[in-house]
C-alpha cells in the first residue's frame, strides 16, 4: 500500500466546508481509497490549534474528526517524541533561507525517513523540498 503524507492543509479543507479546498480535500478522501495517508501528532495539533477560537459547536466537530482520524484503520500518526522534535529541528536549522515552520520540517523529514513523495498540501515549501504536493 503506498503512502501519502496529509498535511494539516488537508485536514483543515477537508473539515472546513467554507475552505476553498474542501471539496478537493473530499473529492479525494471519496475517490483515494487504497492508499495509506501518514501524519504526525504535529500536525494533528496544528489542525486543532487552527479550530481553536471556531467556537463550541464547530470544536465539537472537529474533535470528532480528530478522535476519527486517531482510530482510522487508513491513517498512521507517527507520534511525537523528542527525537522527532531535534531531527525537525536539525532541518529547520539548516534551511534558514526558507520559511518552514517547525511542524513542516517534522513533517518532511517524516517523510524523507518513510519514503513519501507526496502531500496532500498546497504549502509550496514541500516543493521547494522536492516533494510533490497534490493539491
Amino acid at each position: 500500500m503506498s503512502e501519502i503524507f496529509a498535511d494539516s492543509f488537508y485536514w483543515i479543507a477537508l473539515a472546513n466546508p467554507a475552505d476553498a479546498w474542501h471539496q478537493t480535500a473530499t473529492n479525494f478522501s471519496q475517490t483515494n481509497t487504497e492508499a495509506m495517508l501518514v501524519t504526525t501528532d504535529e500536525v494533528l495539533s496544528e489542525f486543532l490549534n487552527y479550530f481553536s477560537a471556531a467556537g463550541k459547536r464547530m470544536r465539537a466537530v472537529i474533535a470528532n474528526i480528530f478522535e476519527e482520524t486517531m482510530s482510522h484503520p487508513r491513517v498512521l500518526v507517527i507520534p511525537q517524541t523528542r527525537e522527532s522534535l531535534l531531527r525537525g529541528f536539525t532541518l529547520y536549522k539548516a534551511r534558514a533561507d526558507k520559511g518552514y515552520s517547525l511542524i513542516d520540517c517534522i513533517s518532511m523529514t517524516t517523510m524523507h525517513e518513510r519514503n513519501i513523495s507526496e502531500a496532500l498540501t498546497h504549502d509550496h515549501h514541500f516543493m521547494q523540498e522536492g516533494f510533490t504536493p497534490l493539491f
